[in-house]
Formats: structure tokens, sequence, C-alpha cells
């Protein structure tokens, strides 16, 4: 068993003798720690002796008092301050914090040399060393026991919360809740914890201490490799080691790389399904089959395009499987196509994942596997009008504002009836009607602008749009034929992807 503050002051050898704090002698001392750094409770990991010369010891009466009540909460098993050196007088405050948290407070005898004391606590030390090292092992032990729970469950957060004897929580860094589908929720001392801004926490060994509006201390520590993820630790009353500590993130850190490994075979296969399905290679059968290993009838699914200025769009499949939302997720340059089961929290969870640049467009029911192509159409139509207007999320089948139509079929018939004759010109000749007219619009009408914005001469601008007329059979000095045009001009470039007005 380690040596306590007691069993240190009945050696005669050491040279110790208390000051205040007597209630505290029990206290186990894991370690000896000499410094004489003006906060060196920055620098403790738990259980620790602290020795001083006294240097930075602070004089007034307040600052010695919060010196005690400092190295307490940080965990430190004592203070022993070298007699007739450096430290200032002790105050009253001392010995009134001391007793009243238990905290013990020694005179080292002088010339007694710190690192006597050290090595007493160091040769008890040695069964106690032994003891962690099989700790370590039973927590290690607990990767084996990955492949058998599965991925929904944390393996290792119950084996933590054993050898820590505290509870262990594996969280998301964003929202504080729980990393894995059936994890256990965190409590609310956890997840305020990990939400809340750095502001006023601490560090304890490498270790960040946040304290909760109740009072509990939850330290919060970095999983290797994992950005997403955080470790949380609701401390109890004894000490924490701090090598065990960092065992623990180590062990958490394997165990999620395990979990995003299966995860990201699952994209893939997902992936290649959702092609098949875009390319109307496989017949309705198989189609329905497959999606049905995936979890998804096609009688409620829906087809999601999504994108970000900011956000993972490459981790969206972490975020649905830990809502347990089944799906197919592909990533093609800056946006992404998702066939999901039940639409409304898939697109919760969407939004949620990317933040709140997120702009996400929802098509109609898919009902059939032999509508995927089309339904991811109308996604990318609708996700093109959600960026243009900056709103959130457009469904299908809403209101769409300026466009003044509520589906792909509508927009897909006006394109046709008023640009078809220019298109075809377009394909036909090479040509850029379209263009010059799209320019001539976005600057209301002004030829010279719309001259210089397409580096050409005024004259070349009129003639293009004379012809551009006699095609459309409009006449775009008219209220009526100019809105029409740019509402045609609105719908093609929300279909297409092209960009709209500036």
């Amino acid at each position: 068993m380690p040596l306590t503050i007691g069993d240190l002051v009945d050696m005669p050898q050491l040279g110790l003798s208390l000051y205040a704090g007597a209630s505290g002698l029990a206290r186990e001392v894991m370690w000896t720690h000499s410094t004489d750094l003006p906060d060196p409770w920055q620098w403790l990991a738990g259980g620790e002796l602290l020795m001083t010369n006294g240097i930075f010891f602070p004089a007034d009466a307040e600052a010695q008092g919060a010196f005690v009540e400092q190295l307490d909460r940080n965990g430190a098993s004592g203070l022993a301050i070298g007699e007739g050196m450096f430290c200032p007088p002790l105050t009253d405050a001392v010995a009134r914090v001391a007793d009243e948290r238990g905290f013990p407070v020694l005179w080292i005898r002088y010339p007694k040399p710190f690192v006597g004391i050290s090595r007493a606590v160091a040769e008890a030390s040695l069964v106690d060393q032994s003891r962690r090292f099989a700790r370590t092992t039973r927590i290690y032990n607990a990767i084996r026991r990955i492949t058998e729970v599965g991925i929904e469950h944390s393996a290792v957060e119950d084996a933590l919360a054993t050898e820590l004897q505290c509870p262990v929580h594996i969280c998301v860094r964003r929202s504080g809740a729980a990393f894995f589908p059936d994890g256990r929720t965190p409590p609310t001392c956890v997840s305020d914890a990990v939400r809340r801004e750095p502001t006023g926490e601490r560090l304890v060994a490498g270790v960040r201490v946040r304290t909760s509006a109740s009072g509990e201390e939850v330290l919060l520590m970095d999983v290797p490799t994992h950005d997403d993820a955080v470790l949380a630790i609701v401390r109890g009353r004894s000490a924490l080691d701090s090598v065990l500590l960092q065992h623990a993130a180590t062990v958490a850190a394997l165990e999620l790389s395990h979990s995003r490994l299966i995860l990201e075979h699952r994209r893939r296969v997902g992936d290649d399904l959702l092609t098949h399905l875009l390319t109307n290679q496989l017949d309705p059968e198989s189609g329905r089959r497959r999606l049905a290993e995936a979890g998804i009838d096609p009688a409620n699914a829906t087809v999601l395009m999504a994108a970000a200025d900011e956000g993972n769009l490459r981790d969206l499949h972490v975020g649905l499987w830990r809502a347990r939302v089944p799906h197919l997720v592909g990533v093609r340059a800056d946006r992404a196509s998702l066939l999901v089961a039940g639409r409304d929290r898939a697109v919760e969870v969407v939004l949620a994942e990317l933040g709140p640049s997120a702009r996400v467009g929802v098509s109609a029911p898919l009902l059939a596997v032999g509508r995927t192509q089309e339904a991811e159409r109308e996604a990318e139509w609708l996700l093109g009008l959600a960026r243009r207007d900056g709103r959130a999320v457009v469904r299908y089948g809403e209101p769409l504002g300026v466009v003044g139509m509520s589906s792909i079929e509508e927009a897909r018939a006006l394109v046709q009836r008023v640009l078809g004759p220019v298109l075809a010109h377009d394909a036909q000749h090479d040509g850029d009607l379209l263009a010059t007219l799209r320019a001539y619009l976005e600057h209301d009408r002004s030829w010279q602008r719309t001259a210089s914005a397409l580096n050409l001469h005024r004259q070349t601008v009129l003639y293009r749009m004379r012809k551009a007329e006699r095609l459309l059979g409009l006449e775009l000095h008219r209220t009526p034929d100019l809105t029409l045009a740019w509402l045609a001009l609105e719908s093609y470039d929300l279909m297409s992807g092209a960009p709209g007005p500036s």
C-alpha cells in the first residue's frame, strides 16, 4: 500500500513535523515533487507531496490561503516547506484553510535533504508500481473484447471505468453526446463540460479540468488521431494516476480506429451500391434486395444532396451511423449524395454534422428503385436553390420562391418551352447566345456593361441579343416577356448547376 502523510511524519529520520491539517494525515502519497515555481499545481498529476524552499510562496494572508486551496483542489496530498529557508512567515490563513480542507502542511527540518523523503516514498511505491502494471495490462486487455461487442457499443468505456474507479465516457467533441450509438448517455455535467468554452479550465498534468455548475470536476483528454472525440472522466475522491490516464486515451483511440475502419468499409460498399442505382446498373429486384440489406425501404427512402463551406462531407456516414439512420453516401467534389431512410431525422443529422453553412436539397419520396436517378436530379436542383437563396433546406414540393414552381418537371417544361430554341442553336453552332442572354439580364439590360463583362464590342452584344429575341419569340423590353425569360434562365441554372447572378 502507498505511504500516507502520517507514515512519513512518523519516520524520525525524515525530519518532518506537522504544522496544520492534521485530519488529512491519512492521505496517500503516490510520489514526491520538488519545485519552487509560483503555480506548482499546474504540474501535478495527483497524489504528490509537494516539497518547496518557499522562494515563491506568497507573503500576504489571502494569497497564502489561496495557494494551499489550489494545491488541494488539484490533487496534491500535502505541502512540505523547508524550515528556516526562504519561505515568508506563514499566516493564520494557512492553518485555517489546511484544517478546514484536511490538507497537511509540514515543515522539513533544516538541513534535511529533500531527496531522502523522495527515496522513502519511491521505495514504498515499488509494490504499487507492480499494481499499476497490472491495471495497465487489464486496460489494454479490453481491446480484445472489441470484436465481441460490435462497434455500436464501447467495450473500452466499461473497462476504463472499472480500473479508474470513476465514470468514463467517450464523447463527441462538438456536442458532448455519446460517441457510440449504444454508449451510456453522458450526465449533464459531462456534456456541458465538453461543449463549454475553455475559459476557466485548468490543467492538471496536461489534462484539462472543468468544474460543472453542480460542482463535479470533469477531466477532458484528447483522443490521439481522433480530433472529433474526447475522453471525459468524472473525477472521484481518490487521486487519478496520470500514467494510467494516458494509457486510457491510447486504448480509446485504438477502439475508435477499429470502429472507423469498419464504418469506412461500409461507406465504400454503400457508395458502390449508390453508384449502381444512379446509373441504372441494377434490376429492380436486385436493387430492392441490396437496399434491404442496408436497412432501407424504397417506399420511405429519400435522396438528399448536401454541401457546406465548412464541415467534413466525408464523415457524414459517421454521424448518420451514430444517429442510427440507414444510409448510402457518395461524395463527389464539393457535395454529397445520400440515399436515406427517415428523411426528417437524416436532414437533422446532416445539418448538425456540417454546421451553419450546410445547404441541403431533399427529393420527393423515392418509392421505387428505378426512380433513384430522377430523385438525385430533384435533390441537386433543390440544393442549387438552397445555395442561391441562403436557405438551409429546400424540400421537394415546397414553394420555391423566385422560380415560382414546386417541381423539377415544371422547371424542365419551362426551360424547354422558352429557352429550347436558343439551347438548340448554341448546341448546333457552338454558340454563346445563352451566355450573352444571362449576362444581359444580370447587368440590368445595359448594353455597355454587358459588353464589358463579356469583353465584346457593344455591336456584337446587340447582334446576339436580337438573334436571341427572334429565336425566343420574345421582346425583352416588355415586362411579361422579360419575366418569362428570367424565370426560364433561373430554372435552367438550378437544373444544370450553372452559377447564378452575382
